[in-house]
């Protein structure tokens, strides 16, 4: 050493001696940073002629903060490597702790571990300033920045004849985790070892740092598999040749492959040719997000007609690479649309009430209808129940998990029939959806239509609905491709049907296509011995709604039995709903049945129509006028004013109601 260094290790060491000896603090020798130091030490009691470390550690607890700390030793210890590479031979060893200054690890000649100077620096020994005075280490981790000590600026004295060089370690978040040192003898101090052992901790926090990303990514990345492989959509990923490059467990459901045997193949072999030429472009050259593009594809089980939505892939250079794009089976879709708008059948055969013999033999033939999957054609009055023979039929079939769409022909105007029934594409008529619209067909596919009032479906659109049941496919209003539909037929009239055949309005290839199960379900009048039932049950299901109690004159029951009944089921069930509003002191008796059922001149009488013989043509026209009005207002009370439902109560169209309220000057 020079005479120059010696003279300043001298003064230090002056310096040192008045501290520890009368605690002197006018000390222009000693750094900042050393000060702050010795005062530290000073204030934990710590012995500056102490000839031994104050504390380590061994056993199951040296074990635990090793592994606490198993990743960073795994990283540093490269790195550890380079370094002891650099002062191999030096007497230098190169040291690893925790953030409690306990040694983790060391580089370091055999001849090092029994050196005096550096004999202290073995695994679980620490360097806590309160164990071990000044230090590197301990001084690095208080002041959580890199330090160097030489010589006296050590608090204990056996360390004056050492050099130590210390820089903190902190996780990708900034916690203090360990130091990194390197340390020798006094003699061969050198400033540039301190900027070796910050690079060293600079690398080391780096590829900490590094690792947590990597790890980062690596949970993400799975994430995102396991949402790829569980997702109940089919995903599949395109190259920007329309190549398939990936696809998700539910696409290969779809097409009945393994991933093995589609990745690599074109989707447009995939695609049947019932997909348009618009339609394969739009996913194969899409540049932007798209959805709700129909496709047919072509599987091991058929043809499968799905929605598609595409999402382009554009990398960093705005390059179209490729795309995502998600199939889901329109019959999937329309499931769920179905099981939110309503479009389910809820009614089953134990619903239908009725013990008379006819009426027991139209449900035990509507049950064996149930089993098969022909066409049924119900027949009967307005009021006897058709849907709900219907719904019941549905839902004890194979089919009664798929939608039930219900569409009285009859409600809806002429030239709206066809685009109910078949859909239509994008332009096809004037105020048209742009995306166009499904069908009543398309909507239960899989499932059940129920055509109400089949009889009043107009002539030209008969025909079409002959083919589509014959072929089992249709084409939209407008559009070209044929959509296959899976579909099963029940029809309700309350007209004779053979009888429109012989006149001309129905056609007979129709009738025996959609008469093959004929289930004829009888008026109320012909089984009255049900009329008890009846009334019981729609009484019981008012008072559970309103929380209410009712009893049930006596003298009531004769003049429902002596009625006719010509709005059937129905007809009655407004009588119960209007004798229960009317109920006094919770009392049903024959003061709240309507006048044509009390009136001792309508009694026996088809409908309560008199005879010539007890009134004139005037007088019955007067009578089933006001019978008509007072059920209007009634079923207008009942429904608020709104016109479509009291249109469906009475099986019409809206427009009837209309004609109605305007001949009988009834405001809405």
């Amino acid at each position: 050493m020079s005479a120059r260094v010696l003279g300043a290790e001298k003064n230090l060491y002056e310096n040192w001696q008045a501290f520890i000896g009368s605690g002197e603090r006018n000390l222009p020798f000693v750094r900042t940073q050393i000060f702050r130091s010795w005062n530290r030490c000073a204030e934990a009691g710590v012995d500056p002629l102490n000839i031994g470390l104050r504390d380590c550690i061994h056993g199951d607890k040296l074990a635990v903060a090793l592994l606490e700390r198993e990743e960073l030793i795994s990283v540093a210890h490269p790195f550890m490597a380079d370094l002891y590479s650099i002062v191999s031979g030096t007497g230098f060893v190169v040291v690893l702790t925790n953030e409690q200054g306990y040694v983790l690890e060391i580089f370091g000649d055999k001849e090092a571990s029994k050196a005096p100077l550096t004999s202290n620096f073995f695994i679980g020994a620490s360097w806590q300033e309160k164990d071990a005075g000044t230090n590197a280490i301990g001084t690095a981790l208080e002041e959580q920045q890199p330090v160097q000590v030489s010589g006296p600026e050590h608090f204990c004295e056996k360390h004056h004849g050492l050099t130590c060089s210390a820089a903190p370690i902190v996780d990708p978040i900034g916690n203090l985790i360990g130091t990194l040192n390197i340390s020798g003898a006094y003699e061969s101090a050198h400033i540039h070892t301190l900027g070796m052992v910050v690079a060293g901790a600079k690398a080391i926090i780096a590829q900490l740092r590094i690792i947590k990303q990597n790890n980062q990514l690596a949970q993400a990345n799975k994430k995102l598999v396991d949402f790829f492989n569980m997702v109940s959509d089919a995903v599949m990923i395109l190259d920007c040749y329309g190549v398939i490059v990936e696809l998700n467990p539910a696409a290969e459901k779809i097409f009945c492959k393994k991933r093995t045997e589609l990745a690599g193949m074109p989707l447009h072999r995939l695609l049947s040719g019932g997909t348009g030429e618009k339609d394969v472009s739009a996913i194969l050259n899409c540049r932007c997000s798209r959805s709700e593009i129909e496709l047919t594809l072509e599987t091991a089980q058929g043809s499968c007609r799905c929605l598609a939505s595409v999402e382009p892939i554009i990398n960093e250079l705005e390059t179209f690479t490729g795309s995502f794009v998600t199939l889901r089976p329109l019959k999937a879709v329309q499931n769920l649309v179905h099981r939110y708008s309503g479009y389910l059948a809820s009614l089953q055969f134990k619903d239908i009430i009725g013990e008379s013999r006819e009426m027991q033999e139209a449900i035990q033939l509507a049950k064996l209808s149930a089993k098969s999957s022909s066409n049924v054609l119900l027949e009967g009055e307005s009021g006897t129940g058709k849907e709900i023979f219907a719904q019941s039929i549905h839902n004890q079939s194979s089919r009664g998990a798929a939608p039930f769409i219900p569409l009285n022909c009859g409600a809806i105007p002429r030239e709206l029939v066809g685009s109910e029934l078949f859909g239509y594409d994008d332009g096809a008529f004037t105020g048209a959806r742009k995306s166009g619209k499904p069908g009543k067909f398309e909507l239960a596919s899989g499932g059940t239509l129920f055509l109400d009032e089949i009889g009043d479906m107009p002539l030209e659109h008969q025909a079409v609905l002959l083919r589509v049941i014959q072929e089992k496919r249709l084409t939209r209003i407008g559009g070209l491709k044929e959509i296959p539909v899976d579909v099963r037929l029940i029809c309700a009239t309350h007209k004779n049907l053979l009888q429109q055949v012989r006149n001309g309005t129905f056609r007979q290839d129709l009738y025996y296509r959609l008469n093959v199960m004929s289930i004829t379900i009888p008026p109320l009048r012909n089984r009255k011995e049900d009329i008890p039932l009846l009334f019981k049950h729609f009484l019981a299901k008012l008072c559970n709604d309103r929380g209410a109690r009712l009893r049930v004159d006596s003298d009531l029951m004769h003049y429902l039995y002596s009625y006719l009944w010509p709005g059937n089921v129905r007809e009655l069930q407004n009588v119960v709903e209007r004798a229960a509003n009317l109920a006094i002191n919770g009392v049903v008796s024959v003061n709240q049945l309507p006048s044509e059922i009390t009136h001792k001149s309508l009694q026996g009488l088809p409908g309560g129509i008199a005879t010539p013989k007890q009134s004139s043509l005037d007088q019955q026209r007067k009578q089933q006028q006001e019978r008509e009005k007072q059920q209007l207002l009634h079923l207008l009370d009942m429904h608020h004013g709104n016109v479509s439902k009291v249109a469906r109560e009475l099986g019409v169209s809206r427009k009837t109601v209309y004609n109605r309220m305007h001949r009988y000057n009834i405001i809405n």
